[in-house]
């Protein structure tokens, strides 16, 4: 992915958790507090923001550091990151499907990968 495709990325993800933060405190916050699940429902929100300005900063230095290779592997990690952890948590919550929660480490593995692949970008 290129600088800009990334910081698009970044816009799109943020302004979807954005949407999603809305959304669960608004239109599903008397289900979510109903079924136990609006801690779940805010920390898949949480993550999701989180990792959308981290997409951004990584877009922002692919753009400063073109020579840095592993800044793209950081970014697709987040990216997984993002769907993996926050859109297993989000479905989680909102279709009571239980096994989601097995894959949601594997979005959270995926968010330290993208934060070591970016470490190893300016490493020595």
């Amino acid at each position: 992915m290129n600088s800009s495709n990334l910081i698009q990325t970044a816009a799109v993800f943020g302004a979807l958790a954005v949407i999603f933060g809305a959304f669960g405190a608004h239109a599903l916050e008397e289900m979510l507090v109903s079924t136990g699940r609006l801690d779940t429902y805010e920390t898949a929100v949480s993550y999701h923001f989180y990792h959308s300005l981290a997409l951004l900063m990584v877009g922002i230095l692919s753009l400063q550091f073109p020579d840095k290779k592993r800044i793209n592997y950081s970014a697709l990690f987040f990216i997984a990151g993002i769907l993996i952890f926050s859109g297993s948590l989000y479905i989680l919550c909102l279709s009571q499907v239980t096994w989601l929660g097995a894959i949601t480490p594997l979005g959270g593995l995926s968010f330290i990968i993208g934060w070591v692949m970016l470490l190893l970008s300016f490493g020595k």
